[in-house]
């Protein structure tokens, strides 16, 4: 292959810094290299001066390209005005080019006057603003050219400086505000209304059905943002407000029209606190236990489990985020039931099977000592609670038996070999692998279990600590 780059001008590098017997096959090498060196650094040039919207290449240009593919860049060459190159003939055929220098008259040069002389450097210190006001010194700019300075923003700033007078005493405060179409006001005045409206279903309904399905609703996504976040804050007590305030962020979530990736994490903690708050609503509302904040919870939980599948890959630090509240709230004894509810609920959703496998099996032993003194409580709404708690460890564990019953299928064995009758089977389950599951999950799990006849549900609860989380 032959080069444009002439292999004279890299033996004469070469001599220049002491390598004075240079290969023919090496200098012709290196001359593609530079060759193809010299062509990318033009492309990268190029590029800048498209960009910039010009049709002459400038050193700056060349300057930006060396820096883009991590070269070190040129020193000296830094001008706004394009270099001339001259010409000269070396005698041999080969032209060489070098910067023409200006050519300066030396009359007019000694004739011309001396610059300024430069003030000397001194530093002082004064109020730029004095609580959002500027005051009148001459280091300040006066009220006029502050106005003049505002009104050439833009139009919409015009119209705030033009309501607050033509006196020249007026403070001009520009401010940058979030201006909404009085149409949009109004809209998210009704819908709030609506939402919240204890009396009148078939509103809310309408409420949510167009929270869902419009379009041009993206002004007001952080406003809606702000609202739930404010209701969940100041109504903990009252649970309507908190079921309404996560069907508003599940409808706001269905919405096709909406981008909500930058709003994520600003929804992810009204969600948390009606998963594993530690008091949802009034104890004292009614006579008997109240449990509704059981179906509050379950809900939370799915909205936790659709925040991770739309937004998971995205925002890498949302799903190991939650989970470690989870599981901190779920190891926490000083918590109370309805809180490790919710945390094993919300565990479950965010990881499925995975979770199971690897976060909550591994502490049901220790986590037996909260439940059975829950469970042995005299007080009657913490005993009933812990049985939620009970249920709900039961339900997530049952998630591991489809994957176990494909396993033994697999195998050969048929389903119903797998139910435990009132046979010698359920002498199976009370003998080594009642045993087993007791020293695995504890005892008060594992007789929930036994008490559901599911052979495949122990053999799954067990494989977990023999196999690990599945792929």
């Amino acid at each position: 292959m032959t080069s444009l780059w002439s292999t004279d001008t890299i033996r004469d590098v070469a001599e220049s810094v002491g390598i004075t017997s240079l290969p023919p096959e090496v200098s012709s090498n290196l001359a593609m290299d530079v060759e193809y060196r010299i062509h990318q650094v033009l492309q990268e040039a190029l590029k800048f001066m498209k960009h910039a919207k010009r049709t002459l290449l400038t050193t700056a240009d060349v300057s930006h390209a060396l820096k883009v593919l991590d070269i070190e860049p040129l020193y000296g060459y830094d001008t706004t005005r394009p270099i001339r190159f001259g010409e000269a003939s070396l005698g041999r055929g080969q032209p060489m080019f070098y910067v023409e220098d200006d050519e300066v008259d030396f009359e007019k040069l000694v004739n011309a006057p001396l610059p300024k002389v430069p003030r000397e450097v001194s530093m002082t210190a004064h109020w730029l603003a004095i609580e959002g006001v500027q005051p009148a010194i001459p280091q300040n700019p006066t009220p006029t050219e502050s106005r003049s300075e505002t009104t050439a923003k833009g139009s919409t700033t015009n119209h705030s400086v033009a309501a607050l007078g033509s006196g020249d005493s007026t403070t001009v405060k520009p401010l940058v505000k979030h201006i909404l179409s009085k149409e949009l006001q109004l809209y998210f005045e009704k819908v709030c209304e609506a939402v919240l409206n204890e009396h009148n279903e078939s509103l809310r309904s309408a409420a949510f059905a167009s929270l869902r399905h419009d379009p041009g609703l993206h002004q007001l996504l952080p406003y809606f943002v702000q609202f739930v976040s404010e209701k969940v804050t100041h109504g903990l007590k009252h649970l309507f407000t908190l079921g309404m305030m996560m069907q508003f962020t599940w409808a706001v979530l269905e919405n096709e029209h909406l981008f909500i990736d930058p709003y994520v994490s600003s929804m992810v903690p009204p969600v948390l606190t009606c998963l594993i708050g530690k008091r949802l609503g009034d104890p004292n509302a009614s006579q008997g236990p109240n449990l509704a904040h059981f179906e509050l919870r379950d809900l939370s939980a799915s909205l936790i489990a659709l925040l991770c599948k739309r937004f998971g890959d995205s925002t890498h630090t949302l799903k190991p985020r939650l989970t470690r509240t989870c599981l901190k709230a779920f190891l926490d004894p000083s918590k109370p039931p309805g809180t490790h509810y919710g945390a094993i609920k919300g565990l479950h959703a965010i990881g499925g099977k995975e979770s199971v496998w690897v976060l909550i099996i591994p502490n049901l032993k220790l986590y037996e000592t909260i439940l059975k003194e829950g469970l042995g409580s005299e007080d009657e709404m913490k005993r009933i609670e812990s049985e939620m708690v009970l249920k709900a460890i039961v339900r997530v564990l049952k998630s591991l038996e489809e994957e176990q019953e494909l396993v033994v299928g697999a195998n050969g064995n048929r389903p119903d070999e797998m139910e435990i009758t009132n046979g010698d089977g359920e002498e199976e389950l009370g003998g080594a692998l009642r045993k087993r599951l007791i020293a695995r999950i504890g005892e008060v799990v594992a007789e929930e279990v036994c008490k559901s006849g599911k052979k495949g549900l122990a053999l799954a609860i067990l494989d977990a600590g023999v196999r690990g989380p599945r792929a």
